[in-house]
């Protein structure tokens, strides 16, 4: 059967070294799905692929060993799943319409953990709404708090939840958990001054360990949502590196703004000749200076008065 790779590729199929056969790629926005939707996977698998499913590193699902010609009706039956998970797509019974960017991957958030600042798969879908569908290489990963249960800064994007802790010197009773507790667990942002809790704010990262651990709720998380935003992590066999921090306290409107600007900037300067047609965007960061690169990030970006910029910005990693 004569198929075009590129075009399969593009509707979230991928070439597999068993012939004649592909394997169907379905995205999980946040890694959360609603129950009543396995079925139609398992169906899928066990109808046109080789009975077995994979859950991939993003949080997805890839379901082998499907036969080239059958890829219009897994697509049919994928509908419910993309429509149900409110993906972005135009021609309903097509699959997706693009796999550029991968699945946004998300800690289980404040739904479940009480660790976490934000509720993880919200902001998540958010994000796909705004992103997708789009060739571009791009992956986005976001973690409830600092512990970085998501490994985010391995993304081009990582994305930390943060609270500003909110002190009631009323409900204090000078027990000295949250000095305690910052100090063991936390970056020992807290320290008692007269016999009360004097927080740092500068030191403070908002991981609101002080509002799990006073018994008094003399400190609360922060009504506003903040995150500390790492840019340009990676994997990969060239030179891997961690991602560093860019803004701290930064707000949900002004990231999603910071990752569409980075498409734009990555349309302009991408080197199309590059393998596979894909250039990472770290690499093309190097290649164009990190000062061109945030001007392009940062245009038109309104920043909550509590942000703190990084500057300059330096990665290191492996260099081969």
């Amino acid at each position: 059967m004569d198929i075009n790779t590129k075009k399969l590729k593009k509707n979230a199929f991928r070439v597999t070294k068993v012939r004649g056969k592909t394997a169907s790629r379905i995205r999980v926005p946040g890694g959360h799905l609603a129950a009543k939707y396995l079925p139609l996977i398992q169906e899928i698998a066990e109808k046109y692929g080789n009975g077995t499913v994979h859950i991939t590193s993003r949080q997805g699902f890839e379901v082998p060993g499907i036969p080239y010609e059958k890829m219009p009706e897994v697509n049919k039956l994928l509908e419910p799943v993309i429509s149900g998970l409110d993906i972005n797509h135009d021609n309903p019974g097509e699959g997706y319409p693009s796999s550029g960017t991968r699945n946004i991957v998300a800690c289980i958030g404040n739904r479940v953990c009480p660790y976490a600042c934000y509720d993880t798969t919200a902001f998540a879908k958010r994000i796909e709404k705004a992103v997708f569908p789009n060739d571009l290489h791009f992956k986005i990963a976001l973690t409830g708090c600092p512990n970085d249960c998501a490994k985010v800064r391995m993304h081009d994007f990582g994305i930390i939840g943060m609270t500003e802790p909110q002190f009631e010197a009323e409900r204090c009773v000078t027990c000295g958990a949250c000095t305690k507790y910052c100090k063991r667990k936390s970056v020992e942002a807290i320290q008692e001054v007269n016999y009360r809790p004097r927080r740092n704010h500068e030191k403070c990262i908002g991981c609101g360990e002080c509002t799990l651990n006073c018994p008094m709720s003399a400190w609360t998380r922060s009504k506003q949502k903040y995150y500390r935003l790492t840019l340009l992590g990676r994997t990969g066999k060239k030179n891997p590196r961690q991602g560093v921090d860019f803004i701290k306290w930064v707000d949900e409107d002004s990231i999603i703004k910071i990752i569409l600007n980075t498409y734009k900037y990555v349309e302009k300067y991408i080197n199309r000749g590059a393998p596979g047609g894909k250039e990472h965007i770290g690499y093309i960061v190097d290649r164009t200076g990190v000062e061109e690169y945030l001007q392009w990030a940062m245009k038109d970006v309104t920043l909550p008065p509590l942000a703190e910029v990084s500057h300059p910005l330096y990665w290191g990693g492996n260099k081969y």
